[in-house]
């Protein structure tokens, strides 16, 4: 029986940007999308200034200069899984869905990394962490980083402050040490409150400083120089694990061409192949990289 590739390619893109994923936080560009592959986000330029009590007429006429945010959207394909035909004769439970599903959730995890090396800034929006020296634990990593604390996450907050980014829409994007970290930072009555805030249906777990905050298993990583680094390349001794900070007009997101592909009763695998193909994609939205900032992990001696 064949599968319906339609609801399949439907609900990898329904999955993928769900309420509680970080990667719903962002300005949702998908209405840009030029032939599955291509973006072109229409930037307005900085706005008219006005004059108290004017006193020159005419008054000066200026041309506002607008641009626009182009990125090309990756490609993203699963490995082809073979089902043999004796599977699906035997098996007591669905294990085509059973695949399709884990090929499903891998892809997302890949496009979430990716997403978070696009949107992770350079060494000019970092800040370092300041708490005790703790083993580094991402891979092939070796030596002592600082904790995060609550502090550090106040840093945050003041920058996001001076450049007048908005309250609403905050986020702070943790990986799982990183986390446990926080809450060992925090107070009884603190780490209550912010258990409190927790907002499960869209993937809150606490609000701290004006950040929602997210956890997942991995989040950003950055070299030594404190240049992003992306989590498909080959580990180093001293990668730095870090958080991601943005506001979600900041950075935007879009999806693409979403592809189920089969092929029953393959003759040469005596079963049924299966794979999946997706475009997405996005970036930081800014020049100047206002409204996004990486809390990364710093080395001790």
């Amino acid at each position: 029986m064949a599968i319906q590739k339609e609801i399949w390619a439907r609900a990898i893109a329904e999955g993928l940007f769900a309420p509680n994923s970080f990667l719903s936080k962002a300005f949702n560009a998908d209405e840009y999308v030029e032939a599955g592959k291509t973006v072109h986000i229409p930037q307005a330029g900085a706005p008219s200034k006005s004059k108290k009590n004017r006193t020159e007429r005419p008054a000066k006429v200026n041309l506002r200069n607008d641009s626009t945010v182009t990125f090309t959207l990756n490609e993203f394909t699963s490995d082809p899984v073979l089902i043999p035909d004796a599977d699906k004769v035997e098996l007591s439970y669905d294990k085509r869905e059973s695949v399709l599903r884990q090929n499903k959730l891998s892809l997302y995890d890949d496009v979430a990394l990716d997403l978070i090396y696009s949107w992770s800034p350079e060494s000019g929006r970092v800040i370092e962490t300041t708490g005790e020296a703790v083993d580094a634990y991402t891979p092939s990593a070796t030596g002592k980083r600082k904790a995060i604390t609550k502090d550090d996450v106040m840093s945050l907050m003041t920058k996001f402050n001076q450049e007048n980014i908005p309250q609403e829409g905050r986020y702070l994007l943790l990986d799982a040490m990183m986390y446990s970290q926080l809450l060992n930072s925090l107070t009884a009555n603190e780490n209550s409150a912010f258990l409190a805030s927790a907002d499960a249906q869209n993937g809150i777990i606490g609000k701290l400083f004006s950040f929602n905050v997210m956890m997942r298993s991995r989040a950003a990583l950055y070299t030594t120089a404190k240049a992003p680094k992306a989590w498909s390349t080959a580990g180093a001794a001293t990668d730095l694990a870090a958080a991601l900070a943005w506001h979600d007009q900041s950075v935007c997101r879009a999806l693409g061409e979403v592809k189920a592909f089969e092929q029953e009763k393959a003759p040469d695998y005596y079963g049924d192949i299966y794979s999946f193909l997706l475009r997405a994609g996005g970036r930081i939205m800014r020049s100047d990289n206002a409204g996004v900032m990486a809390l990364v992990g710093a080395a001790t001696e």
